[in-house]
């Protein structure tokens, strides 16, 4: 695939950035999506801190596998070295999101991974969506957002999970990250995360006993829109 110009790519990662705030998964500037060029190595992110909806492609800024900024005038994300290191470690990863959406974040803040109850999150997310463990407090001392992302190469690998196939996890006390092909696609699974754990927890609320979904209707509803012969949608 041929590399982006550096103008498409802040355009792609800008409209994403900008698409947070409407989607209802952030409040304040509570969130942050990049996206990568796999061809040119280079990859975008949000600036820290400035509002979504005064974003300009210009704003976005641009850094190497590195770390190093290659474009921009603003400090990127406060977020970046975690992006950085999921990047690095996982070349399928096209995108990333990282919010507080309300649901989801109240499972990474009690501890408890979200759970397969039907087919809406089958048809997202390939079963449990997991739980990353808290950092020590030598990690945090150290690089904070870089053990972050380290944690969470680490239980994706324990787990033998690919990032597009789990494409969502939950940082313990922290909030989730999800994953996906490109900058938007990315922001879709975080929409697909909170909707999915907003489910499971009125759920489990209204049926305290409820069990995970059968396996053979987990395995249908994610393999007709992401296995080798997926159906879902139009070619």
């Amino acid at each position: 695939m041929p590399a982006m110009t550096l103008q498409d790519l802040r355009e792609q990662v800008c409209d994403a950035n900008r698409a947070l705030e409407p989607s209802g998964l952030v409040r304040l500037t509570w969130g942050n999506v990049s996206g990568i060029d796999r061809a040119s190595g280079l990859w975008a992110i949000k600036p820290s801190g400035v509002d979504y909806l005064a974003l300009k492609p210009a704003d976005i800024v641009v850094l190497d596998l590195e770390g190093r900024v290659v474009e921009g005038q603003f400090r990127p994300s406060s977020d970046t070295k975690t992006h950085l290191v999921l990047y690095r470690e996982f070349p399928e990863i096209g995108g990333i999101t990282h919010t507080h959406s309300l649901h989801a974040t109240m499972f990474a803040q009690a501890g408890r991974e979200i759970p397969c109850f039907g087919t809406t999150h089958a048809d997202h997310f390939h079963g449990t969506v997991p739980l990353v463990r808290a950092l020590t407090p030598e990690e945090v001392t150290q690089d904070y957002e870089h053990f972050t992302g380290v944690a969470i190469v680490e239980r994706l690998r324990e787990l033998k999970l690919n990032p597009l196939e789990m494409p969502a996890v939950l940082q313990l006390h922290h909030a989730p990250f999800t994953f996906g092909i490109n900058a938007m696609d990315s922001l879709k699974n975080s929409i697909a995360l909170e909707m999915c754990a907003h489910m499971a927890l009125g759920s489990a609320t209204l049926n305290p006993a409820i069990g995970a979904i059968p396996h053979h209707i987990l395995e249908k509803h994610h393999l007709r829109k992401h296995g080798p012969d997926a159906y879902y949608g139009q070619k």
